[in-house]
């Protein structure tokens, strides 16, 4: 098949075949470059989508940490009012008895009294 390519070169002068010889030759290195550059296009087309995929990755964990933190602040938040009504309702219990306490130590002290009055 390549005789018959170089067929058409048959007759012609030394210089103009050396001048096809220069272009095929050109034409040759501008192949081989441009396959270099095509095989570089694709790699930095594979390492702009792995970027984009780890950029992706990055966007949906910070998004479930910003999902996770906002329900750990409900949770305090909740806590915290949990805190608050045990205090208040310890507050309550502590007046309360302190409240009884004083009621058994006025009757403590009424049953003396009583206690003596049935002595005399």
């Amino acid at each position: 098949m390549s005789w018959a390519v170089e067929e058409w070169k048959e007759g012609l002068s030394t210089r103009v075949l050396q001048k096809i010889q220069e272009l095929e030759s050109q034409v040759d290195k501008l192949k081989k470059e441009r396959q270099q550059r095509q095989f570089q296009l694709e790699s930095l087309e594979a390492a702009l989508q792995k970027q984009k995929q780890k950029v992706e990755n990055e966007k949906n964990e910070g998004a479930t940490l910003k999902r996770e933190n906002q329900s750990l602040m409900e949770l305090c938040d909740s806590l915290e009012k949990a805190k608050q009504k045990i205090s208040h309702d310890l507050q309550v219990k502590e007046s309360q008895v302190n409240f009884q306490s004083g009621q058994l130590n006025s009757s403590k002290k009424q049953i003396e009294r009583l206690e003596q009055e049935l002595k005399r």
